[in-house]
């Protein structure tokens, strides 16, 4: 072996051998689905017992910690653009009633092993348009690489998986002899609370709505005698005491101004039979009979509220309406003991029990979460792809930087 100007033979055999060595070929290209409003019906979005199970599912992830939110403690709501009362620049949105325009996202793991955002618009103006207050879409991505999977509809989504947690709540918390539903606001919280009553006690046969209009009463009403036409007796009433006495589930669903929690829906004890669960995902405040330790007190997610109450001014409950935040008030102001405080989570765990006598009062509240969007729209994603539902995007098939 020696040199001549060139490669020696044993560099020419060695380089010869590299050139014959397998490469690895990456497949960069990315594509899509794209799930229109249509098309998530046609997946399945508003199968309320399969949304029910999969919400049950996620709670035992959240308890067991698989899952990730946004904010310092990885359990925030999401981030939301505020609007000053006062701008310069004229074409500056005014900070409306329910004026949201919110990033939520989210990982969860498990079965699921997904990421995804929901990007929510909302004005209550919207509906002088005939749109729906709140218009969302939602993102689902690839856990490993960030690439995206999904764009999809997301009303009916977050209604349905919304509603699904009531549903959850009332499987572990209401009676099961449960017959009777109390409702104020029959809008789209309502019907989607009401499925997941329906899903988890099945003996449901009575429910009393009080609406502030005619038109959305006339249209909940109609929708119930279509969709479950085993609800025999369907009552109107006037009062919020009427929603809430004599009910075995009952549930807040109205939109209210924030500020004042003295305008916010009210539940007072007197009202509560033996045995009731509340499940609160609005606006609600309560009596001194409701906020006293007799009463069990659930939220849906504790480190959630928990991010809430540190992100927003105090007392908190003038912020956020729901009546969670209202028990982190209370904690603040030694109203109430952390142990008296408990967690859905833990509860479908197993972890702590559920319901443990026919004559416990039950009141939990709802605040909504991305690893929901997440659960819900994950199974509804791959439901399409097995189906073949759905329209086909194309990212890139190579990146141009990379």
């Amino acid at each position: 072996m020696f040199y001549n100007g060139g490669f020696c033979d044993f560099c020419q055999k060695t380089a010869f051998v590299k050139l014959l060595e397998p490469t690895t070929v990456f497949d960069t290209k990315i594509d899509f689905l794209y799930l229109s409003e249509p098309d998530m019906i046609r997946a399945g979005v508003t199968d309320m017992p399969t949304c029910v199970d999969t919400m049950e599912e996620m709670f035992v992830l959240l308890h067991q910690g698989d899952y990730r939110m946004a904010g310092p403690n990885n359990d925030s709501h999401g981030a939301m653009v505020v609007f000053p009362e006062n701008s310069p620049f004229p074409n500056m949105p005014k900070p409306t009633a329910d004026r949201r325009l919110m990033a939520m996202p989210a990982y969860l793991g498990g079965r699921f092993h997904t990421a995804g955002m929901k990007w929510y618009g909302s004005n209550i103006a919207n509906r002088e348009k005939g749109l729906p207050r709140s218009i969302l879409t939602f993102n689902l991505n690839d856990a490993e690489t960030g690439a995206p999977l999904a764009f999809m509809s997301a009303n009916l989504l977050s209604a349905y998986r919304t509603g699904a947690v009531p549903g959850v709540g009332a499987r572990h918390l209401a009676r099961k002899d449960s017959r009777v539903v109390g409702i104020l606001g029959p809008g789209v919280m309502a019907k989607t609370t009401l499925a997941a009553f329906i899903a988890a006690c099945p003996l449901i046969d009575t429910v009393k709505v009080k609406g502030r209009g005619r038109k959305s009463i006339e249209s909940f009403t109609a929708w119930v005698r279509e969709t479950y036409p085993q609800i025999t007796t369907l009552q109107i009433v006037e009062t919020i005491e009427e929603v809430v006495r004599g009910s075995d589930l009952v549930t807040f669903c109205t939109s209210t101004s924030v500020g004042n929690p003295a305008e916010y829906p009210r539940v007072e004890r007197a009202w509560v039979q033996p045995g009731a669960f509340l499940a609160m995902p609005a606006a609600c405040s309560m009596d001194a009979g409701m906020e006293a330790a007799g009463v069990r007190k659930v939220l849906d997610n504790t480190r959630l509220y928990e991010a809430w109450y540190h992100e927003v001014p105090k007392p908190a409950h003038n912020v956020i309406p729901l009546v969670g935040v209202r028990f982190m008030d209370m904690l603040a102001e030694g109203k109430m003991e952390r142990a008296q405080l408990e967690d859905l989570g833990a509860i479908v765990a197993g972890a702590t029990p559920g319901r443990s006598g026919a004559e416990e009062i039950i009141i939990m509240s709802v605040g909504g979460m991305p690893v929901e969007d997440v659960a819900w729209g994950t199974v509804i994603y791959r439901r399409a792809l097995a189906e073949g539902i759905g329209v086909k995007l194309n990212l890139w098939d190579v990146p141009v930087l990379r």
